[in-house]
């Protein structure tokens, strides 16, 4: 069984937003990159842990274990999303932003004045703003260039790197560009050095299986309502490394990793949507183990996404007065979201306009402001269009469309 075009349309009938239509037509859900849309499984899940189990952990009564329970299997379902060697790596947070502040925070404690953090131009600002904020503690912040074709400068993030970088922060992939990075050149930088690798997943979780083993990382961080779950963050810290750090922590907390930088009480109904987010998307998969089904469905399903992508990546870059930015999708390193602009248009009013056709598309810097600036964006930013497990070839002839006549108006 393939993701063609009708599994997509029979995937579809999960999620109820999807059933939402605006002039006789459905919508179309190109703002993924913003937050998917949820099956109804992982709404029901929500929904069943209000219902049955809203307890607070540990107590000595049947309700409080069942809690228990639903945040293990959540722990557990994103270890093998991950692919992490243990649940214990596996901490919960609001939100990526939050955890990225709150890990910052640890390692701050750690470093001495001089000790130096490298960033990119290329990032979202979750993965900038809490390190810049170290420089209040006397860290040196060095930033890697960014290119006009919108991949980072392999030679310059070389240059950033030196005995003094105590982390190398980087996206997997752009939230604004597509772009992909070279990881691996990124791990052994920062290995030569000693320096620790972290690696915001945010925007490629959704789209390409993961693995913290493969990447070799020592920190990652991604959200759930990105692949189809609730407004979780996620952050996977190679064992032994979180034990090492003082995160903000109450002296009442269970003060051991993946506890130990997780503050106050988790949001449990939201965390029982996790899990269920997680074996939705195994359930496309084939294989035995839930993390063998979870690589199958990701694999094809990021096969299916860059052949959207690449389609209408091609067909926009046709249409008279558009331009595409960032990297093509000559290779395979792309993630399947396109951003454009619009002669003559500001990405504000495309984006209206479209969306007055059912057409959902999202405008600006998307947090990726340093990109933006770095690359002379026209003022208003980009209109930036997303494929997603749902989206159909419909969808995309829509988007062109639609595209079209703003152009030509």
């Amino acid at each position: 069984m393939s993701l063609d075009d009708t599994l997509a349309r029979e995937i579809r009938e999960d999620f109820p937003a999807l059933q939402r239509t605006q002039g006789g037509k459905p919508l179309a859900y190109f703002d993924g990159p913003g937050g998917t849309q949820v099956p109804r499984p992982v709404i029901e899940a929500v929904s069943r842990y209000y219902a049955t189990c809203n307890a607070n952990t540990h107590g000595q009564f049947p309700t409080s274990r069942d809690s228990d329970a639903v945040l293990q299997e959540a722990r557990e379902a994103a270890a093998a999303f991950l692919n992490a060697p243990s649940w214990r790596d596996l901490s919960f947070g609001a939100n990526m932003t939050t955890l990225a502040f709150a890990l910052a925070r640890a390692l701050g404690r750690a470093w001495k004045p001089g000790d130096e953090v490298v960033i990119t131009q290329l990032d979202h600002e979750a993965n900038r703003g809490p390190w810049m904020g170290l420089r209040e503690r006397g860290a040196v912040v060095k930033e890697a260039a960014l290119r006009p074709d919108g991949t980072l400068d392999p030679e310059d993030l070389a240059r950033q790197i030196g005995p003094r970088t105590r982390l190398v922060a980087v996206g997997y992939a752009s939230n604004a560009l597509g772009t992909v990075n070279d990881l691996g050149l990124a791990r052994r930088l920062s290995r030569e050095v000693g320096a620790w690798l972290l690696v915001d997943a945010v925007h490629a979780a959704p789209h390409f299986p993961m693995d913290v083993q493969a990447l070799d990382a020592d920190f990652l961080l991604c959200s759930a309502y990105k692949f189809y779950g609730p407004h979780v963050g996620l952050l996977f810290s190679r064992p032994g490394l979180l034990d090492s750090l003082e995160p903000d922590r109450l002296r009442t907390a269970d003060q051991a990793a993946p506890f130990r930088i997780e503050t106050g009480t988790q949001n449990h109904a939201a965390l029982a949507g996790v899990g269920e987010a997680v074996r939705y998307l195994a359930g496309l998969g084939r294989g035995g183990s839930l993390r063998e089904r979870v690589v199958d469905a990701m694999t094809r399903l990021s096969e299916r996404e860059f052949a959207l992508a690449s389609a209408f990546h091609a067909e926009a870059g046709r249409i008279p007065g558009v331009r595409t930015w960032g990297p093509g999708f000559e290779s395979r390193k792309r993630a399947p979201t396109v951003s454009i602009t619009v002669e003559g248009r500001g990405a504000d009013a495309v984006a209206r306009a479209l969306g007055e056709e059912g057409i959902l598309t999202w405008d600006g810097h998307f947090y990726a402001a340093r990109a933006v600036e770095v690359l002379a964006v026209p003022p208003g930013g980009l209109l930036r269009s997303g494929m997603a497990l749902y989206t159909l070839e419909d969808d995309v002839a829509r988007l062109v469309e639609g595209i079209r006549r703003v152009a030509r108006s």
